[in-house]
């Protein structure tokens, strides 16, 4: 199950480098705005972090999703914490968030059994 979280990352981190290797301005500049949003502000990283993986969740991108799971477990969310934020997705979102919140559970297993190793 850990290797889910090793093969995400390295596919990720792979077809990132070769698309921003195009060099088009503005995917370069999505990706810095990106990046930036996701930074301490107003709020921080931690509530950002929480607020990307309820969108995710709501929008049903199971990509999104991991890579928010991700921030989350990197920012010492813990599993009581992710399992409100899943309630709060599966609220606005319908259930047909459902799916998606069992694949996320999935990968946070895999997420924590990675940390162990």
């Amino acid at each position: 199950m850990a290797d889910a979280v090793k093969e995400f990352n390295e596919y990720r981190t792979k077809m990132n480098e070769v698309i921003l290797s195009k060099d088009n301005l503005v995917l370069k500049r999505l990706w810095n705005l990106d990046t930036n949003t996701y930074e301490d502000g107003a709020l921080d990283k931690r509530t950002k972090e929480m607020l990307g993986l309820v969108a995710s969740m709501v929008l049903r991108c199971d990509d999104c999703i991991k890579y928010h799971l991700g921030k989350c477990h990197e920012l010492g969310i813990n599993t009581a914490e992710l399992y409100e934020i899943f309630a709060v997705a599966n609220i606005v979102g319908g259930t047909i968030v459902v799916p998606h919140t069992r694949r996320a559970a999935e990968y946070w297993e895999a997420l924590q059994i990675s940390n162990n190793r």
